[in-house]
This record gives structure tokens, C-alpha cells and sequence, in this order.
């Protein structure tokens, strides 16, 4: 936990020590889009991915939440009592802390260190939906499936699980045009394609 060590005050550390620790599986859901907040996790290990879903079941990807991060969607609607307007699930096992909302709520007052990272993040994540806003209206789904692969290995590496669909959902598209991507890039030599996982050869 050293990345938090370097994020706050000693005494917001106290504090923090004082939180329960949960482990996480693949897929385990951290926070239900619609509910109201009553805790906020602080991500030890891992990653997570926050997203929205339409009724048909695609999905896009919001941003992803990295050690020393946490989900400032959880955090915004925690401070204005409002409901939460996307999910978020572990990608693999992950370790988190457990925050209570009243908690974070008086240390907006309190520690110096949590404001800078409630506004760090706040900045951060916005300019994450910014990209991604371009990414939808401006570039071919192509050059999005690169991008999205060359995400993908920053955090599993060149081996990354995860099935033609479910490509398609974090993309908001049909799998028959990624799978058709997918081919068009292993002819290529960059990416060769395994069931239920797609190796990344070399640089994309």
C-alpha cells in the first residue's frame, strides 16, 4: 500500500488502516448502476472497470480504476446523495478498501489530501470521457479496436482474456465487425486469436 502512503496525511493513513480489506474475483460487482452510495472503495490491487450498459446488454467502457484510484462516480453521487449513473466490476482478483460515505464526507473538511484527490481524479476521469467522446463521434472502429487492445495490454499484458463479444460490447458495436477487425489484424502478424483470448504479437 505504499501508493497510498505517498497520496495522504498521516492521519487520513490511520483512518484508512481502520477500513475493512475485501478481495474480489473476476466480474465481482463493486457498484450497482441506480443505487444510492453508501461506501466507496479505494483500489489496493487490481483493477476495475466502470461502465454503463444498455438494455440489449452493450456496454461501454467508462474509464478503468487502477491501485491508489477510486471511482469518483461513487464519490460524486456519495456527496450529492444522488444515484449512481454506471457499474463497476473487478476485471480479475482485486483488493479494495471499504469507505463509508459519512466518512468520506467529513474528510472533504478534514484532510487536505482528500480534496487534492477527489479533484485529481474528478480532473483526471473527465478528461478520460473526453477522449473516449472522441473516440466514438471521430475515429473509425478500427483504429478504437487498436486503441482498446494496446488499453487492454497496459494492464494484462500481450495475453488479454476476454471473448469476441464482449470486445464488441466495450466497443458498442456488432461482434461480427470486430471479429472481422480481429481477422483483418492477425493476417497482419499482430495479434493472434485463441479461443476466449487474444495474443498481441508486437507493437500495435
Amino acid at each position: 500500500m505504499q501508493n497510498l502512503n505517498e497520496l495522504f496525511e498521516p492521519g487520513l493513513l490511520k483512518e484508512l488502516m481502520n477500513c475493512p480489506l475485501v478481495d474480489l474475483k473476476a466480474n465481482d460487482l463493486v457498484l450497482r448502476e441506480g443505487a444510492f452510495i453508501r461506501e466507496i472503495p479505494i483500489l489496493v490491487e487490481g483493477s476495475l472497470k466502470v461502465r454503463r450498459t444498455d438494455a440489449s446488454g452493450k456496454e461501454i467502457v467508462l474509464y478503468y480504476i487502477q491501485p491508489g484510484e477510486s471511482c469518483i462516480l461513487s464519490i460524486t453521487s456519495c456527496l450529492n446523495d444522488k444515484q449512481s449513473s454506471a457499474e463497476a466490476l473487478s476485471v480479475g482478483q482485486s483488493k479494495l478498501l471499504i469507505v463509508k460515505a459519512e466518512q468520506a464526507k467529513e474528510w472533504m473538511d478534514t484532510y487536505k489530501s482528500w480534496r487534492l484527490f477527489v479533484m485529481k481524479l474528478y480532473h483526471q476521469r473527465i478528461d478520460e470521457v473526453l477522449t473516449l467522446v472522441d473516440h466514438i463521434a471521430f475515429k473509425q472502429m478500427d483504429f478504437r479496436l487498436i486503441e482498446k487492445l494496446k488499453e487492454k495490454t497496459t494492464i494484462s499484458g500481450p495475453i488479454i482474456e476476454i471473448t469476441h463479444q464482449q470486445l464488441a460490447n466495450e466497443l458498442g458495436t456488432a461482434r461480427e465487425v470486430v471479429s472481422r477487425l480481429l481477422k483483418h489484424l492477425e493476417k497482419q502478424g499482430m495479434v493472434s486469436l485463441e479461443r476466449g483470448f487474444i495474443k498481441v504479437l508486437g507493437p500495435l
